[in-house]
């Protein structure tokens, strides 16, 4: 297919090539015909394609990206929503404008057949299409669009990088802009001006100078939580007292901004094991399995064992799960798979599917240092029926807070009831005694911290942590004295997540949940936590192996 190259008014144009420079996919994101959110949309990209950077836009934050074998243009991306390597200022400015006009079928998504491109020679639409003042604002990042101008007003809604909006006035006392939005009654709404990139003399619109504005009518909201079955069983309706528990956790959340309209939100799971009540809000999203998977792996390896685990194979199952550290992981998929950590990755998904837990999976062995194993067989990254893409999820090792925290359910079940699913599907593999030594390893777990630090320091908690630059997570089962529970929660920021905004979070959506099962001794605030240094955990030698080698043992 032939692609025409116009030369625009500005300039001459340069020829489309190689940069050198190549961008990633941050989650799903679309692209345009051109550097505009009003243009048309041709395609999207998908977390983790890297593709070659054309070019860039001379007035915008767009790039150009190209078919990842030519320099066939592709279409327009908005910046924040790619991860660049190599030196941009080695891209080319140019303003090529994927046609529509092609005489064949216009391609509908980015992996298609590239269309013809031509170079737009019209004004920018930013300052000739938005109404009488002709100024107009670009997204430069997720924000909150407000009823009123500044944050003590309600949300009217949330725009992302690329949304362009026509600017109809600005305050007169403070750096706020308002937008034409139609999603709002009056039709008007409220940005921060410094979170736009803004076209045109904001000051030949509108000034506003009132101190008061209206706010909608309140209208009821969607019910968020919902009660939850475990195992692909139905759920148990949720008492008073426990939906009002479930609520305040909700809104605890959207206090502390982790909503899911924006891209930084969570997911919470609870059970009571007594009573079997739980509820769930956020299970509809796939999160990064991280080291959480890691309790599947123990599980599945308690089902392969015939005998107790030797002193090096103990040895592993306390570093894998206390100490987090992978290459002790990958010997025990190994040990799964027969000798091949590929196959027993591929073993522990089966486990999930047998459980009913089909959103959940690992296909592949955990990062080490040094070069890889090779697969014995192409990878399939699964398709399920959760949200992949919000939580930009790794393609290889994904989870749910109810599918996490039902595996725990189950170990209890197994432990202490002798009952469950473990039991239903791997009696004849899995008894209670093994139930109750993989929880006493995951008891003696010394991070004292996330879900763990919101109970008082005596309480005896099996937990696995989790964490990577934008996911924090943590499944943990209490026995209380009023009564043993799970907790799974997971935490997403987009890129970066701060401990210093997750880790209290955690701590108190533990603490009220401790607090609704024992009101006699409450916790009154989350504790200090801790959490030790990785590179000095090792287990090598430590008295609780001896435990692991037993074959009669209880706790």
């Amino acid at each position: 297919m032939t692609i025409l190259l116009l030369l625009a008014g500005w300039g001459a144009q340069a020829q489309l090539r190689h940069t050198g420079v190549y961008a990633q996919a941050i989650g799903q994101a679309n692209l345009r015909a051109a550097a505009d959110i009003e243009s048309r949309l041709i395609g999207e990209i998908h977390s983790g394609a890297i593709y070659p950077v054309l070019g860039r836009n001379p007035r915008f934050p767009w790039l150009l990206l190209g078919e990842r074998d030519s320099t066939v243009p592709m279409g327009w991306v908005f910046e924040t929503l790619v991860a660049v390597t190599g030196n941009l200022d080695l891209a080319p400015f140019t303003e090529v404008i994927i046609d529509g006009t092609a005489p064949t079928e216009p391609a509908t998504t980015a992996r298609d057949r590239a269309p013809i491109a031509t170079v737009a020679t019209a004004t920018p639409s930013a300052t000739a299409t938005f109404g009488a003042f002709g100024v107009s604002g670009v997204v430069s990042g997720e924000v909150n669009i407000r009823y009123g101008p500044g944050v003590e007003y309600p949300r009217a809604g949330v725009a992302y990088a690329g949304d362009r909006f026509e600017v109809t006035g600005y305050h007169t006392q403070f750096p706020w802009v308002r937008i034409r939005y139609g999603e709002a009654a009056s039709g008007q709404a409220w940005i921060a001006r410094d979170l736009l990139e803004i076209s045109g003399n904001v000051f030949n619109t509108a000034a506003i100078s009132q101190l008061r504005f209206s706010l909608p009518p309140l209208t009821p909201t969607p019910a968020a939580v919902r009660a939850s079955g475990i195992n692909g069983e139905d759920a148990l309706p949720l008492g008073g007292e426990l939906q009002n528990l479930a609520n305040e956790l909700w809104n605890l959340l959207l206090e502390n901004d982790f909503d899911p309209q924006t891209s930084r939100f969570g997911a919470l799971f609870f059970m009571d094991l007594a009573s079997g009540e739980a509820f769930a809000f956020g299970d509809e999203f796939a999160f990064s399995g991280t080291s959480l998977n890691k309790i599947a792996i123990l599980v599945k390896l308690y089902a392969e064992l015939d005998t107790p685990p030797s002193i090096e194979t103990a040895t592993d199952i306390l570093n894998t799960m206390i100490c987090s550290e992978n290459a002790a992981t990958n010997r025990l998929l190994s040990i799964i798979g027969g000798g091949n950590a590929y196959y027993g990755a591929e073993a522990v998904t089966e486990l999930f599917q047998r459980l009913g837990l089909t959103r959940s999976f690992l296909i592949a062995p955990f990062t080490t240092i040094g070069t890889p194993e090779p697969p014995p067989f192409p990878l399939v990254f699964p398709e399920t029926a959760a949200d992949q893409i919000k939580a930009a999820p790794d393609l290889s090792n994904q989870l749910t807070v109810v599918e996490i925290g039902a595996l725990l359910a189950n170990l209890h079940q197994c432990a202490y009831g002798g009952g469950g699913a473990l039991i239903d599907k791997f009696g004849d593999r899995i008894e209670a005694r093994e139930c109750r030594q993989m929880l006493h390893v995951m008891s003696n777990n010394t991070v004292d911290a996330l879900l763990k630090s919101g109970a008082p320091a005596d309480t005896r908690v099996a937990h696995k942590h989790g964490w990577i630059a934008d996911t924090h997570g943590n499944a943990a089962l209490f026995l209380t004295p009023g009564g043993d529970y799970v907790i799974a929660m997971m935490l997403f920021q987009p890129q970066w997540l701060d401990f210093q905004e997750s880790l209290p979070l955690f701590a108190e959506v533990s603490r009220r949940i401790f607090n609704h099962f024992n009101p006699d001794r409450p916790q009154q605030a989350g504790r200090e936590w801790f959490i030790p240094d990785v590179k000095s955990c090792n287990y090598f030698g430590d008295p609780l192996i001896a435990d692991l080698l037993q074959s009669t043992w209880d706790s």
